[in-house]
């Protein structure tokens, strides 16, 4: 017997939001009925096969009975439509990060609670294949005891990015390079080895005082409550295209390295007794079209969305998780002047 297609809306149709509507109208059992955003269809390019709201409020109203609101919107509005969603009494997908703060994360972990509705975080980059073996080689102690992780995230994000989108760049709506950019790296880091502390950090704008209000370029390093230390090294500062993004791993019984644009390569792997498998392509074009990088694997988020939602399986990442990641990026910041009122944007120090 066929089943009614669990119905979704989208919160913010720029680049992101298309990407959601475009993947809820691939998934099987999914149909997008609505969407909305403060700019209008004819601006936005948005066809009508959907109904069209210019007001969140408004699409709520006219539409009780969805099942997922999809918040795709700047990352300062996150957790506000979040929980006006779930009050509404909707499951819903949040783009990263969850929140710009642990005390609006928490906010919406609580709601979702009392409501008893699930609270989905888009961390795609845990399905590509690197990430997967990753996972499975990490989980499964054949590195044995951790020593030293390092992340490299060098990218470029000049005038041509912050200039098409006006909130881009500011504190407020944005909130930072590695909320913006580089989350989906500290949610691996943290799915991979667990918790963080101790930290110490530097941070520099090198290229975008004219054009944001934080940082571009940063040093972080830590150490895991379990046990090794790491370093996290980013820059949106990179001359005309993106570098890198890498993991590497200094291990008991061996090293391992993933690296490429977007950590989704693996380019070293020597481990004691241990034979590496062929992975899958990181960005199979049978899959989910023609998007690169870490965007491909948007569709199996809708995948896991489904299937959770329909008893089928279990939330890859769920609001505690991503929770967890705005923690995390939190105390990085917290642990250096980032020289935002001033806008001598260096500084260092040390937190737990």
């Amino acid at each position: 017997m066929e089943t009614a297609p669990l119905k979704f809306a989208v919160v913010g149709l720029g680049h992101i939001g298309k990407r959601h509507a475009e993947m809820i109208r691939r998934q099987e059992g999914c149909a997008l009925v609505a969407g909305c955003d403060i700019q209008s269809a004819d601006a936005l390019g948005i066809q009508d096969d959907f109904a069209f709201h210019g007001d969140m409020d408004a699409m709520l109203a006219a539409h009780p009975d969805l099942d997922v609101v999809c918040i795709c919107s700047p990352n300062g509005l996150h957790a506000v439509q979040a929980l006006a969603a779930l009050e509404a009494g909707h499951h819903v997908i949040i783009e990263k990060p969850m929140a710009l703060n642990r005390v609006d994360g928490e906010a919406v972990l609580h709601k979702a609670l009392e409501k008893g509705k699930q609270v989905f975080c888009v961390m795609q980059n845990r399905f590509s294949p690197p990430s997967i073996w990753l996972k499975e080689l990490v989980d499964s102690g054949r590195l044995g005891r951790i020593h030293m992780v390092q992340v490299n995230c060098f990218w470029n994000r000049d005038d041509r990015y912050y200039g098409k989108i006006p909130w881009k760049g500011t504190l407020d709506l944005d909130g930072g390079t590695i909320f913006t950019q580089f989350s989906h790296f500290i949610d691996i880091v943290y799915w991979l080895f667990g918790d963080m502390h101790r930290f110490n950090a530097r941070f520099a704008d090198f290229a975008h005082g004219h054009n944001t209000d934080f940082e571009d370029s940063g040093l972080v390093t830590f150490e895991f409550v379990k046990g090794g230390m790491g370093s996290f090294q980013f820059s949106t500062a990179v001359a005309e295209t993106n570098f890198e993004s890498s993991l590497t791993i200094i291990a008991e019984h061996g090293t391992v390295k993933v690296g490429g644009q977007y950590m989704n390569e693996v380019e070293y792997c020597e481990v004691r007794d241990y034979a590496m498998p062929e992975l899958p392509p990181s960005n199979p074009a049978n899959d989910y079209g023609h998007y690169k990088g870490s965007a491909a694997n948007h569709g199996y988020v809708f995948e896991n969305v489904y299937d959770t939602l329909k008893g089928r399986g279990k939330i890859s990442t769920n609001a505690l998780e991503g929770l967890k990641v705005v923690d995390i990026i939190e105390r990085m910041y917290a642990a250096a002047d980032r020289g935002i009122k001033t806008g001598v944007k260096t500084g260092s120090a040390a937190v737990s």
